[in-house]
């Protein structure tokens, strides 16, 4: 027989359990997963893992160090699973050598020009990690922090919110900025990050996520076929600094508005992809800032699988892997060989606050920033 303390011990952890669950469409549709340990950083911070599943088996690896999905299995057409983004096996990887695999970016994704911009009269300095510009937030970005991690559910699926504050005059940016991302493994097979932030101090904020995608699992991704939906595109000078000019992709090797190879026209002798060693260019959306609206779609004919971009962002950055060289060995003692992964990257456009025709990317005290990406996996 139990004791009322035993009953009510019994009560308050099935309370617990039920509160965890509250908001989701049916118990079956999420999940309780402990935390995995991820080593620590080279201060000594524990880095956790995170997993979530959904009710048709796709899971998604997200861990506290960079906010990084670490893995992601989803089916091919015949109900076969597999890992579709780039990575390591444990933390070292991320932490001593990565090209931002899988990672949250800010406080701006792509580049600043010559690390400086100009903000209520006053001119802030950004560190050259990417030389001569600023690229993804600087040399700590909020791709190498730990974030603060609150596992839990919606409607749409089994959650994880992660919160990190950048303080002022981290990386050279002004204000302290409290982030959050909060990831979603929905029924239907997305993968959905919501990112909101507020400031003290007038900044500004670019946020994205850095994932490298290969549907195949393996090999190069130049049969992967591309369509964008996008009617310009913002050149960039050799330095990868965009000119400020909105170039329709017409008659470019940038028109991908009926699907194509990547590799069909990579190789053409073409200035922009000369200086861009391929794909590394933003692409200007064809839908309004602001309201969630199809990016991308990208299909992988032997495996049949299918990835769809949608994004509330002005912007799609489309990288074809060109760094990748050979020298990364990845999970499973995979060698990353030169284009082995691709990159869609929703935001706003590159060097935005040195461009006053490019859309804003001030955050005033007050506000709150939204941005919305959703990736999201079919079969056909």
């Amino acid at each position: 027989m139990k004791t009322n303390s035993q009953t009510q011990l019994a009560l308050l952890s099935a309370t617990l359990v039920a509160a965890l669950f509250t908001g989701c469409a049916t118990q079956k549709s999420c999940y309780l997963n402990k935390p995995q340990a991820f080593g620590a950083t080279p201060d000594g911070t524990p880095v956790s893992l995170y997993t979530l599943k959904n009710k048709n088996g796709v899971e998604a690896r997200i861990m506290t160090y960079g906010g990084i999905i670490q893995s992601l299995k989803v089916p091919d057409k015949n109900g076969q699973f597999g890992d579709v983004v780039l990575g390591y096996d444990s933390l070292n990887g991320y932490v001593t050598n990565t090209p931002y695999f899988g990672a949250l970016i800010g406080r701006y994704g792509n580049r600043i020009a010559k690390g400086h911009f100009t903000l209520n009269g006053v001119t802030y300095t950004l560190a050259t990690n990417n030389v001569p510009n600023s690229l993804h937030g600087g040399v700590k970005g909020f791709d190498k922090v730990v974030w603060q991690a609150k596992p839990g559910c919606s409607e749409a699926g089994q959650t994880l919110e992660l919160t990190y504050v950048s303080h002022d005059g981290e990386e050279g940016y002004p204000g302290n900025l409290t982030v959050k991302a909060l990831y979603t493994l929905t029924a239907d097979n997305a993968i959905r990050l919501d990112y909101t932030a507020t400031t003290d101090k007038d900044t500004v904020a670019n946020l994205t996520q850095h994932s490298y995608f290969n549907l195949a699992g393996q090999g190069d991704i130049l049969n992967h076929e591309v369509y964008l939906n996008a009617d310009k595109f913002t050149p960039v000078d050799e330095t990868l600094i965009t000119t400020g000019e909105l170039k329709p992709v017409e008659g470019t090797p940038f028109d991908f508005r009926k699907p194509t190879t990547i590799g069909a026209r990579i190789g053409q002798a073409d200035e922009q992809l000369k200086f861009g060693k391929g794909y590394d260019h933003n692409w200007v959306v064809n839908h309004p800032m602001g309201e969630l609206g199809l990016d991308a779609r990208v299909t992988e004919p032997t495996t049949g699988r299918v990835l769809e971009v949608w994004s509330t962002e002005p912007g799609l950055q489309f990288y074809s892997g060109n760094f990748l060289d050979g020298v990364i060995t990845g999970k499973s003692g995979r060698v990353y060989q030169f284009r082995n992964g691709f990159c869609m990257e929703p935001q706003h456009y590159p060097d935005s606050p040195n461009h006053d025709n490019f859309p804003s990317v001030v955050l005033h005290v007050g506000e709150t920033y939204h941005n919305t990406i959703i990736y999201k996996f079919l079969t056909k």
